[in-house]
């Protein structure tokens, strides 16, 4: 039997809408991340089903219009409110708009286009990346199942960026501290990596950080550990240089992004 066939991928499409949307809240999860919750009736029946999905901020009056990727944190139906964490690496528009921004001020959102469901019955998880793959990262491992097998490695700047997720799953974090200035350079993880045994039977290998970065990466898990392609997703989620910025790794599993 083929990989992909052991371990089927589901591709979710939703229609795309634009919703005007009001800050709620703001609050630091960390010195580096910042948290937005953002609510309003246009929220309603919004839908995210993927740790990964991605939905389209729009700065508010920016000209040209400023939108930029990010993942949806939480979402919560019964209050109708969407959180999304920001992580304050380069800072472009839109990362400058969330710094201000206070409640009651408004944006608008679109999205999420699609969805890449993983199915639940790999024997493992080995979740990679830096700052700006923690929002998909915690919100996967709080998401999974009791006795999950997950470990996460995330390249962060100190002790004080690392951040705890509530979770019943089996969950290993490893944490790498290196410089901001060290964010487009792979040898940290790539050193984790390599001291990272593989654990016997199926595992999905999720990866996204700085582009290079991300590219480096599956580098190795394709060349030196021999991953199956069809268990391993890599995508670079900002380009070093270009604030605000996303840029796709070649991945065994066609996007939703």
């Amino acid at each position: 039997m083929e990989e992909s066939e052991k371990h089927p991928i589901t591709r979710v499409r939703h229609d795309l809408h634009l919703r005007r949307v009001v800050v709620r809240r703001t609050e630091f999860v960390t010195p580096r991340m910042l948290r937005l919750t953002l609510a309003g009736p246009a929220l309603a029946g919004f839908t995210s089903l993927a740790a990964d999905d991605h939905i389209k901020v729009i700065v508010p009056g920016s000209e040209p219009v400023e939108r930029r990727d990010y993942t949806p944190r939480r979402f919560d139906a019964a209050t109708g409110e969407l959180t999304i964490d920001f992580a304050l690496h380069e800072a472009g528009p839109v990362t400058q708009w969330a710094m201000q921004a206070k409640p009651g001020d408004e944006a608008e959102i679109a999205g999420p286009r699609g969805s890449v469901l993983f199915p639940n019955d790999f024997d493992w998880w080995l979740l990679i990346g830096d700052e700006t793959a923690l929002p998909a990262i915690g919100r996967w491992i709080e998401s999974m199942a009791a006795g999950t097998k997950v470990t996460s490695i995330v390249a962060v700047t100190a002790a004080t960026e690392q951040q705890r997720f509530e979770t019943k799953a089996d969950h290993r974090g490893i944490w790498i501290h290196r410089a901001a200035e060290q964010s487009a350079d792979p040898e940290p993880l790539l050193a984790a990596l390599r001291n990272q045994p593989m654990p016997p039977g199926d595992g999905l290998i999720w990866i996204a950080a700085e582009a290079k970065v991300a590219a480096a990466l599956r580098q190795h898990v394709v060349e030196e550990i021999q991953h199956p392609l069809a268990w391993l997703k890599a995508s670079g989620y900002w380009v070093k240089g270009q604030a605000d910025s996303k840029q796709s790794v070649s991945e065994s599993n066609a996007k939703a992004r």
